[in-house]
């Protein structure tokens, strides 16, 4: 199981917020690009970036953050966050982004999610299941949709999307444990792959996600706060 530190970044700083709130913002660093330095140093192989400020504003706000993140040696990245048409997809591309991912436009604009796949490879194509109770939430978090995520699971797999990250917004931010029950009956639903993130906060709670089947887990807040140790996690072999 891939073992994925995640950076956000909000006004070029990398921060971490409880369960998706703007006002309960705790900054970690004014230099993203050293948290990523860290964490290749201690094993990742891929790191989850998103652009807190694009997310909620719908237009990219943090690309120069980004770019000095994708920038370290030896870092793969993933990126969403603001992710609306093709010339920030491409430009997030052309430095070097492994993976783009993509939330609120599955929803309102899943032709744009179709043409990403086919300018790029379907591997290129995340899409994120942000999920409040049972149906996605869109913009930063902010608004609630319609849309249950195992609808939009298969509408977009339907159009060739091959992995998904499931984030309980409740217990994103709150170390207290993974949506279980949602990630099996997930993980059940679909071929793709499945990344679990929101509320990790311990080596043993990783190793029950793997044995779910899923593909990765993002780890956030626990490892700013030292309740996970990356390189030890990444070295369970999980």
């Amino acid at each position: 199981m891939d073992i994925i530190p995640a950076i956000d970044l909000r006004g070029g700083k990398c921060v971490r917020l409880m369960r998706g709130d703007f006002s309960q913002e705790q900054i970690f660093s004014d230099f993203p690009e050293y948290v990523a330095e860290s964490w290749v140093e201690n094993g990742a192989s891929l790191i989850h970036v998103v652009d807190l400020d694009g997310a909620l504003s719908g237009s990219q706000q943090n690309f120069h953050s980004i770019a000095k993140i994708a920038g370290t040696k030896n870092a793969s990245i993933q990126v969403g966050g603001g992710i609306r048409d093709l010339e920030t997809a491409q430009n997030l591309m052309n430095i070097g982004t492994s993976r783009l991912v993509l939330g609120t436009t599955a929803i309102e604009n899943p032709k744009f999610v179709e043409l990403l796949i086919k300018h790029f490879t379907p591997d290129a194509i995340v899409v994120a299941l942000d999920i409040r109770g049972r149906n996605m939430a869109t913009r930063g978090w902010k608004q609630d949709s319609q849309t249950s995520f195992t609808d939009l699971v298969d509408q977009m797999a339907n159009i060739g999307v091959n992995r998904f990250i499931l984030t309980d917004i409740h217990r994103d931010g709150t170390l207290t444990e993974p949506n279980y029950a949602t990630l099996e009956e997930l993980v059940s639903h679909t071929r793709a792959n499945v990344i679990a993130s929101g509320g990790i906060s311990s080596i043993k709670q990783l190793s029950y996600l793997s044995n779910i089947g899923v593909e990765g887990a993002i780890i956030g807040k626990a490892l700013y706060t030292g309740a996970i140790n990356l390189r030890k996690a990444i070295q369970a072999g999980l």
